[in-house]
């Protein structure tokens, strides 16, 4: 028994969206066009907001790092999954999928970090205005963004840990497109009551904590754009908070949609639309959406692809 677990951990069979092979060129075009966006329109994001001095602001900053941690976390799945479709080969080898799983849950957490701390910078700016400069100087935002990268770093590492001590059997087949925690826990032959327990304390206190600082932010917004005594006044405050609402409100309206329903047999697929939804199809909109309700971006976005044409010309 000891040699076939052996020989079993040494790859993994992902299944995919469809195995159909009438599908294949159809997923293959559509999620190699949704990649090249993704990575294209979020680097122009981080280019904008490198080269224009105006948007060197921490609501900027924080831009940019989800930008980078978008363009980090589509790379971890869509271009395995491309690979898989083009050569019909399945195969994933044990190592690479810790490695997916690892990066998957470490980029995904820390996009809904960066969601909490923008959401406080727009507190900060809307609620005291006149500290903010001081309050949000560079040393504070790197820290709120260096201390979220320590956490979903010990986070994946445990996880990554706890998943590498169970025994599969030979020829395990993961009902899913790349290497995820719960698709590998139903398809192991070990107890995985630790690694289930683990998932749930990291799911309350990583899961819960960004959520409510976004939701505690939003209140106090809220409460103090109410005070401002012009509808102008009101607006322009508001609307400074529109992307960053809508990018909310697509990332936890997916997750509360897909989990907080019942058990089905059809669970496999929801999970794989929530995966689908939060790490490729948010992170090809998040640039759209900054950029296209967004004044200055539109202005930086402008100048940087004016620079680009004269550069040629």
């Amino acid at each position: 028994m000891e040699p076939e677990n052996q020989t079993a951990v040494l790859e993994f069979l992902l299944l995919g969206l469809s195995e159909k092979p009438e599908h294949h060129t159809f997923l293959f075009g559509l999620f190699l066009s949704m990649y090249l966006v993704t990575v294209f329109g979020n680097l122009l994001i981080i280019l904008a907001n490198i080269t224009d001095s105006h948007l060197h602001m921490p609501m900027y900053f924080f831009l940019s790092n989800l930008s980078l941690i978008d363009i980090f976390l589509s790379s971890t799945t869509v271009p395995k999954m491309l690979v898989n479709i083009q050569t019909q080969n399945r195969a994933i080898p044990f190592a690479g999928c810790l490695a997916q799983m690892y990066a998957f849950h470490l980029f995904g957490t820390m996009d809904s970090f960066l969601l909490a701390m923008m959401a406080i910078d727009r507190f900060m700016a809307i609620v005291h205005p006149l500290r903010y400069s001081v309050i949000m100087s560079p040393r504070v935002c790197g820290l709120l963004v260096v201390g979220p990268w320590v956490v979903t770093n010990l986070q994946s590492l445990v996880h990554t840990c706890l998943m590498a001590q169970l025994t599969f059997g030979a020829g395990s087949e993961i009902p899913h497109f790349f290497c995820d925690l719960m698709p590998l826990l139903k398809i192991s032959c070990s107890d995985t009551h630790i690694n289930e327990l683990v998932i749930f304390a990291f799911s309350v206190v990583l899961g819960i904590s960004p959520l409510s600082c976004i939701l505690l932010s939003y209140v106090c917004i809220f409460w103090a754009i109410l005070k401002i005594p012009s509808v102008r006044g009101k607006w322009k405050a508001f609307s400074t908070c529109g992307s960053h609402l809508t990018v909310v409100s697509l990332f936890y309206g997916t997750i509360f949609a897909v989990y907080l329903q019942p058990a089905s047999p059809t669970s496999s697929q929801k999970d794989k639309a929530a995966a689908l939804m939060c790490g490729v199809v948010i992170p090809m909109l998040n640039p759209f959406i900054y950029s296209l309700r967004n004044e200055d971006m539109k202005m930086a976005l402008g100048k940087l692809f004016s620079r680009v044409a004269s550069s040629r010309s």
